[in-house]
C-alpha cells in the first residue's frame, strides 16, 4: 500500500468470501496494487494469479478476517481495498499446502512462463510455497496482507483497516501479528512504523514488520 491524496473515509465492512462478484473484485484490487502499489495489468501474463497467491487463499482459509473499504456505486457496496489475515500462521500455511496451492498448480499445469518475468516468479512461489521462520510465528503468530486502490488511499483508511483487524485478533487473545514488506516500498515501510510496527527480519529484498498486541483479559 502507498501514500496517495487525501480522501474521505469510507465504510469497513466483512468482505463477501462467497460471493464471485466480490471475489473477482478482490482479485481485481490485488492486481491493480501490486506493482509497489501500482496496477501491475500487462506486467503478468496470467493476472488471476497475483489473486491466488495474495488473496485467494485467505478469502478461503481464513474468511473471518477479512474486511473490506466499500465504496457505494449505483447502490451496490463494491470494495476499493481489504485487509486480510491468519490468526495462525503456522496453521494457515499447513492448510494451504494441504488443500489450496495443488487446486492452483492444477490451474496452471502445463502453461510455460518466460523465466526472469513476474510470471516466473509467481509460478515459482505457487510451486514451492515459503513458509514464515518459526522465530517470527513463536511471537507473532498472525499476519496480513493489505491493499488499497489509489483512490481509497489517505483519510485514514489504511489505519482503520489495520485497526478492525487488530481489534478482532485482540478479542481473540492473539499476541502478536507480522507482515512482510518489499523493501523498495518506502511508503508502505513508513505507514507501518507510523502504526507501530517494529523491524523483525531487515532482508534485502522483504522485510518481516511485527506488532505485539497485548491481548486483553
Amino acid at each position: 500500500m502507498t501514500a496517495g491524496s487525501r480522501t474521505a473515509p469510507l465504510p469497513v465492512r466483512p468482505a463477501r468470501a462467497g460471493d464471485p462478484e466480490e471475489v473477482s473484485r478482490i482479485y481485481d484490487i490485488c492486481l491493480r496494487t501490486a506493482a509497489l502499489g501500482r496496477d501491475a495489468t500487462g506486467l503478468v501474463d496470467d493476472p488471476r494469479l497475483l489473486g491466488d497467491v495474495f488473496a485467494g487463499p485467505y478469502l478461503a482459509h481464513s474468511p473471518d478476517l477479512a474486511w473490506v473499504l466499500a465504496r457505494e456505486e449505483g447502490g451496490v457496496s463494491r470494495p476499493v481495498g481489504y485487509i486480510l489475515a491468519a490468526e495462525d500462521t503456522v496453521a494457515f500455511e499447513r492448510e494451504l499446502d494441504r488443500a489450496w496451492w495443488p487446486r492452483v498448480r492444477a490451474r496452471v499445469a502445463g502453461r510455460s512462463v518466460e523465466p526472469g518475468t513476474p510470471d516466473a516468479w509467481l509460478r515459482a512461489y505457487v510451486d514451492d510455497p515459503p513458509h514464515t521462520p518459526a522465530h517470527v510465528t513463536a511471537r507473532y503468530p498472525a499476519h496480513l496482507h493489505i491493499d488499497l486502490l489509489p483512490e481509497a488511499q489517505g483519510g485514514g483508511n489504511g489505519r482503520r483497516l489495520c485497526a478492525t483487524l487488530i481489534d478482532a485478533l485482540r478479542e481473540r487473545g492473539v499476541p502478536g501479528l507480522h507482515l512482510g514488506v518489499n523493501a523498495r516500498n518506502a511508503n508502505a515501510l513508513g505507514f507501518y512504523a507510523h502504526m507501530g510496527f517494529e523491524m523483525l527480519d531487515d532482508g534485502p529484498d522483504t522485510k518481516i514488520l511485527g506488532m505485539r498486541l497485548n491481548p486483553r483479559g
